[in-house]
């Protein structure tokens, strides 16, 4: 589903990414694990077109995306709930849900998803008219990861979902993660500092490293592997 080949990415005179490579199967969950500063956020911001890369390729659904345009890359199948949410504060629940379909035309399709959203997200719709800058942390995550869920995507990525939100909370939203994945066969690449949660749920990790992929494998075997442990999953 997509594939990133050699890829490298600079602010000025900063190289952000180190000439990385990384596979996200169809249908599987693939999660990046890092520090802060790793270059986690940037690979993806990458991939949607949003920070311009310097070389390497990234091939989506047997396309190349590198250099297209963020909204043409959202409306050949690849969306992303970003890092702090970026809601529509001043919106209702139901705008910015419908923001994202916007370049959807199929309004039977449109009011579908919607449904679909409210059912794994409840919460959403007991709040469907109130303004997103009054939700709570979590339910502004639920918002931003529906808002994605609307441009029926292939593939969805999530950047941090975590960050923010209560303990109690943060398990739900994995959950739906699951879910979402299980039952529409969505293929998804999770960037997520819990590393321990994110490879509990994903199919395969990558761990990133001041802008280079250190170490590759399942996520089961990542979850045993010694350096991991150490200095992500707190020596568990």
């Amino acid at each position: 589903m997509l594939t990133i080949r050699d890829l490298h990415v600079g602010y000025g005179s900063i190289t952000a990414l180190h000439g990385i490579s990384l596979v996200v199967e169809k249908g599987s969950i693939v999660t990046l694990v890092g520090a802060n500063g790793a270059g986690k956020t940037t690979t993806l911001r990458a991939i949607s077109g949003i920070v311009p890369t310097r070389s390497g390729s990234i091939e989506f659904d047997g396309q190349e995306i590198r250099g297209v345009k963020p909204h043409e890359i959202v409306g050949r199948g690849l969306a992303k709930s970003p890092e702090g949410r970026m809601v529509f504060a001043n919106l209702s629940v139901r705008e910015n849900l419908r923001m994202g379909a916007y370049l959807r035309r199929d309004r039977p399709g449109i009011a579908k998803d919607e449904d679909y959203i409210f059912c794994i997200f409840p919460r959403l719709k007991e709040r469907i008219k109130q303004t997103a800058g009054t939700l709570s942390g979590g339910e502004q995550q639920m918002l931003a990861i529906g808002r994605a869920l609307m441009s029926k995507p292939k593939c969805l990525m999530l950047d941090e979902p975590s960050l923010g939100i209560a303990p109690i909370l943060v398990r739900t939203i994995f959950e739906k993660i699951v879910e979402v994945n299980r039952e529409l066969g969505l293929t998804i690449l999770l960037v997520e500092q819990n590393a321990n949660l994110a490879l509990e749920i994903s199919h395969r990790g990558y761990v990133l490293e001041t802008g280079r992929i250190i170490l590759e494998d399942t996520s089961s075997a990542l979850r045993q592997n010694a350096q991991v442990r150490a200095a992500y999953l707190g020596g568990c």
